[in-house]
């Protein structure tokens, strides 16, 4: 039995046809590097270019933050679920953070799965 963690490909674990798929599946994090606590910031997670058809989307763009020092990680944060050939995988949040941490950003392709992406972000 598989544990379900390994089922998400990332830039670092892509094998075999994953390699081919990286570019274009890998979500890409926008987010500044330190932030002020309690501060509104912007982050913004990209997918692509990517084809964006009924066959062949990306369906939902997942944001989650591991908060250093909190005993059960990570925060659900958001999910964007989107509609092919009307909704592009290109979505912006704002977030306040109290503590330092790391933003994981996951995305689910109908075709290629799970694709995860992580930025650290500093809490001043």
């Amino acid at each position: 039995m598989t544990d379900f963690g390994s089922l998400i490909y990332s830039e670092e674990k892509a094998s075999g046809e994953a390699i081919g798929k990286v570019e274009t599946h890998t979500p890409k994090i926008e987010a500044p590097e330190k932030v002020k606590a309690g501060e509104a910031f912007t982050v913004k997670v990209t997918v692509g270019p990517h084809p964006n058809t009924v066959p062949h989307s990306i369906r939902y763009i997942e944001l989650y933050f591991y908060e250093d020092g909190r005993a059960f990680n990570p925060i659900t944060l958001a999910k964007i679920h989107l509609t092919p050939e009307y909704a592009d995988p290109n979505v912006t949040f704002t977030l306040r953070l109290k503590k330092s941490g790391i933003l994981y950003a996951i995305e689910y392709c109908n075709l290629h799965g799970l694709w995860e992406a992580r930025k650290e972000i500093k809490v001043e």
